[in-house]
């Protein structure tokens, strides 16, 4: 069936509920795993005519050790499940992007990946990753709740 499951993390509860289901399948099916973090592009916020930096090495050593955190959550989940995870860190790109560009440079066949739920405006206004891989995916997208 599935050979090759990426796991989508943003380091929240959610997402880790998702890796765990993720976790699982990849053992019954004896299908490789890998865990994906995707961190957004360093840009400048510029309000009422001033700019708002953070200098951009502290913005990629922060992004850097937050990556590692949470891929590193993953891993001991991983390991706790007893299943070989593979994890990466897909650096200035936009989530749902960075999620189908490793998706496709690993081969990977199945996406897992948790969603907030959100309806109405709150998803309106707030977006949802989860809705923008469901319609970027060439490949089965499994959505935790």
């Amino acid at each position: 069936m599935f050979k090759h499951i990426l796991i989508a993390t943003d380091g929240s509860e959610l997402a880790e509920q998702a890796a765990a289901h993720g976790l699982k399948l990849g053992k019954l099916l004896n299908a490789r795993v890998t865990a994906v973090n995707v961190t957004k592009p360093w840009a400048t916020i510029i309000a009422g005519g001033s700019a708002v930096t953070f200098p951009y090495q502290d913005y990629e050593a922060a992004v850097a050790n937050d990556a590692r955190q949470v891929l590193a959550t993953i891993s001991q989940l991983a390991k706790t499940a007893d299943v070989t995870c593979t994890t990466i860190h897909v650096k200035d790109q936009y989530p749902a992007e960075g999620i189908m560009t490793a998706c496709k440079d690993l081969g990977c066949d199945l996406i897992v990946m948790g969603s907030h739920g959100r309806r109405g405006l709150a998803k309106l206004f707030l977006g949802s990753e989860a809705t923008r891989v469901l319609t970027m995916s060439s490949v089965p997208v499994l959505i935790c709740r």
